[in-house]
């Protein structure tokens, strides 16, 4: 066993002595695409989605240094017929980009030539008489080694999009780079002849130039087309149902915190390391701050773009937002407006992409807490402010002081609102949830619930273990905050809480923009306790 050639089982060993959800499903597609024209796949998704996990496990089963048969007794690939043809049959380069840019150092602008010398050692270890003491390029080395041989490899790259993150700003090392896995990857016929099947995952897509791909023979899974792939993305929704059964943690409340991306195959897919973490702690609590610095986040949203800062408004305040997701050039610099930022959010996790209705939202409340944190610590002036009071105007709420509710959300709604968007009913209903922003961690809300004879505006349904009371909000636009209760009650809001036992709190809002034929923009509020 080699640091790069045939790395063993040792990390997938201690994975899944651990908690382990079996993901190893994905082994019998890769199998299925070795040695044929499909060989080569990219699987990138966010920090802590199980991207290192998965490449371990491909190096276990692959790796003909070793026997792995009894880590695999059980799981799924053991019963596909596939994994005896594959089990333990190659020789396996094992790369981890960010591992091998820490270990150079200062040395950073000869990555990529101490990268392959540091691959062709290992390799002149195991294949001496077919790979010369000065080769320089690997992919040769490799043609060498599987040429004279007939032992072709399984190529398994971590992290692969390391350098256009953490060297975003050096062309020609990125150049080099490009070249390199172009030299294993695009030699038609001279990588079939050494490259059974790669594996490349990272944060990022293959980076483009202009619209095409650097590496066009690649199969790319995203997350934005996972394709056949989503489930392995992260936790789909029953494989979190049952671990919080197996550990006696509230599924709702997981559900709440690290649920939310969505695709067209799996509807529900949750962050792993999260839950991870909750099952090990015993505790439902924010763990993406831990992993992801709200600084990166801050700096994307902070951009100068047109319509970017009134789209994080808007799905601060709950809506959806639409995206154009083609322009993005998949790095970190090459941005020419909203839409390339939007979507590095969705590959960074941020967001969450439905690729039905083209839109993004922010997926869960563990993320809508890393925006609570940038847009409160950045230059987002009102904004910011409004979320920080959110609290107090909650516990406003919770007391029934109905001028404080109002005076507040006067100055929320003129903070979060364009003069153009100012005067309706749906820019009211973005400033109310921002108002109420952190009250998230109390309760669930609702937009738009089907109740009695209509729709309830929003609806707060307090959190398992949360002792204050539901709230139905209904919101006017010039009329008044008595029209809003009535409607309330004749419409009977009150029948989706039929299952609630507790007070409940209606709350009438209503905007008049010309209170008695003078342009006041004025804000009031009706709190009844039932």
């Amino acid at each position: 066993m080699g640091e790069y050639l045939n790395p063993g089982n040792d990390g997938f060993e201690t994975i899944i002595n651990g908690i382990y959800v079996d993901k190893t499903g994905l082994i019998d597609y890769i199998n299925s695409t070795v040695n044929t024209p499909l060989k080569l796949t990219c699987f990138s998704r966010p920090r802590r989605f199980g991207k290192s996990f998965a490449a371990k496990m491909l190096c276990a089963y692959y790796d003909r240094s070793c026997d792995s048969r009894s880590l695999f007794e059980g799981l799924e690939i053991s019963g596909k017929p596939s994994f005896e043809k594959n089990l333990n049959q190659y020789d396996v380069i094992y790369l981890d980009i960010t591992w091998f840019i820490s270990r150079s150092g200062i040395r950073g602008q000869n990555l990529v030539s101490d990268l392959q010398s540091a691959v062709i050692r290992n390799l002149r270890e195991v294949f001496p008489d077919y790979v010369h003491e000065d080769e320089t390029f690997l992919p040769d080395a490799l043609l060498s080694a599987a040429g004279k041989t007939g032992r072709k490899f399984i190529v398994i790259i971590d992290e692969w999009d390391a350098l256009f993150r953490e060297k975003k700003n050096d062309i020609s090392l990125q150049k080099d780079y490009i070249q390199l896995l172009r030299g294993l990857f695009k030699g038609g016929a001279t990588t079939d002849k050494m490259i059974a099947a790669a594996y490349m995952t990272g944060i990022l897509p293959i980076k483009k130039y202009g619209t095409e791909s650097a590496l066009t023979d690649f199969r790319e899974y995203t997350m934005t087309r996972p394709g056949r792939l989503a489930e392995y993305v992260g936790f789909t929704e029953d494989e979190v149902q049952r671990l919080c059964a197996d550990s006696r943690m509230d599924f709702d409340d997981m559900r709440t915190w690290y649920d939310g991306y969505s695709f067209s195959r799996i509807r529900h897919v949750y962050s792993p390391n999260s839950v991870m973490n909750a099952l090990q702690e015993g505790e439902i609590l924010n763990y993406w701050t831990q992993t992801e610095t709200f600084e990166s986040l801050k700096e994307y949203i902070g951009m100068d773009y047109d319509g970017l800062k009134e789209a994080v408004i808007d799905m601060l305040g709950g809506n959806p937002v639409g995206v154009k997701i083609s322009t993005f050039q998949n790095d970190m610099t090459s941005f020419n407006n909203q839409n390339d930022v939007l979507t590095l959010l969705i590959h960074l996790g941020y967001l969450a992409y439905d690729s039905k209705s083209r839109q993004v939202r922010i997926p869960n409340l563990e993320v809508a807490e890393a925006f609570e944190d940038a847009v409160t610590t950045g230059e987002w002036g009102m904004i910011g402010e409004a979320i920080t009071q959110s609290e107090h105007l909650l516990e406003a709420t919770l007391h029934q002081d109905e001028e404080a509710v109002a005076d507040a959300l006067e100055l929320i709604h003129g903070s979060v609102s364009s003069v153009q968007q100012y005067n309706n009913e749906a820019s009211l209903s973005c400033a109310v949830t921002i108002a109420y922003y952190t009250a998230k961690r109390f309760y669930s809300i609702v937009r738009e619930l089907p109740a009695g004879k209509g729709f309830a505006d929003l609806t707060f349904i307090p959190r398992r273990g949360v002792d204050k009371p539901a709230m139905i909000v209904e919101l006017k636009y010039d009329q008044d905050a008595d029209t809003a209760i009535r409607q309330i009650h004749e419409n009977r809001y009150d029948g989706a809480l039929k299952d609630y036992i507790g007070h409940l709190l209606l709350v009438g809002i209503n905007y008049d923009k010309n209170l008695k034929g003078a342009n006041t923009k004025k804000h009031s509020c009706l709190i009844e306790k039932v």
